[in-house]
């Protein structure tokens, strides 16, 4: 351990008093993988458990540096029996980058047929939100943008599910476990089920009930954008950044649906500028 320590001080030396080509490569390759690492980890147990690790390297260079010898002494000794122990506690993440290494080959393939994908996708929401708006079965869809939705996902029911209309419909059946709450879903996957949402303090017309208020608060607080069913009256209406769209037909539909799965897409922007905030009416 020592040995490696030296050589890493070395290079370290050798980067700030004469960086070469070499030099840059080989920060670059480490910068590259320590990236990879916080990706694979992000949102798991593994993240705290690397940010850990990182500090605990840290903190064996300083006490090295600083002269601490004996808390060098257990650090370092900790350290050397780290490879062993990573392995049990990062078994899914590195089993999950090898899998990716493998697919590796057939990324090009999978890049051709996303067009496909996104528009199967669509189809299946778009179809979802018509059937339950024409049988009057309220909906609440959550579609999470860059502000992460982590806490409202963890006080639903985890599902982390493929996105189909049967199963949307299903979810938001009456007296069924899940159909009280919202549905979030993080990009191609339906992350949770009976979420709980906050609602929004703003006066909104008295016809528009829970679901328009949590859908509004919602994206009061966040850049998400909800879509919602009305129980009442059918109507499918879509709350985005604090301001409400009601009467959305098939084509409204495609065109916000369109403007998260396709961004090189710009009609959403005119379709939301005829949107303005429910208080207002």
């Amino acid at each position: 351990m020592a040995e490696m320590w030296s050589t890493l001080e070395l290079a370290l030396w050798n980067l700030l008093h004469r960086p070469g080509l070499a030099d840059i490569a080989d920060i670059l390759v480490v910068a590259a993988i320590v990236y990879k690492l916080l990706m694979l980890t992000r949102e798991t147990r593994g993240s705290a458990v690397l940010k850990g690790l990182l500090l605990l390297l840290v903190l064996v260079g300083i006490s090295n540096m600083v002269g601490l010898t004996a808390l060098n002494w257990l650090l370092t000794a900790v350290i050397n029996n780290g490879p062993i122990v990573l392995v049990i506690l990062f078994q899914p993440e590195i089993r999950k980058a090898l899998e990716q290494i493998g697919r590796g080959a057939r990324i090009d393939v999978r890049r051709a047929d996303a067009q496909e994908d996104a528009d199967k996708l669509i189809d299946e929401i778009i179809r979802c939100l018509l059937n339950l708006s024409r049988r009057r079965v309220g909906a609440l869809i959550v579609f999470e943008g860059k502000t992460g939705l982590k806490d409202i996902i963890e006080n639903g029911i985890p599902l982390d599910s493929q996105i189909t209309a049967g199963l949307l419909e299903n979810i938001f059946e009456p007296n069924t476990p899940l159909h009280d709450g919202a549905v979030v879903i993080r990009d191609k996957r339906i992350m949770s089920a009976a979420s709980f949402l906050s609602l929004t303090d703003a006066s909104i017309s008295h016809d528009l009930g829970t679901r328009h208020r949590a859908a509004l608060g919602v994206s009061e607080t966040t850049d998400a954008t909800v879509l919602i069913v009305s129980e009442e009256t059918g109507i499918i209406s879509m709350a985005r950044g604090g301001k409400l769209m009601r009467h959305l037909d098939q084509k409204a539909l495609r065109t916000i649906l369109e403007g998260m799965y396709k961004p090189q897409r710009k009609g959403i922007g005119k379709l939301l500028k005829r949107g303005r905030k429910e208080g207002d009416k």
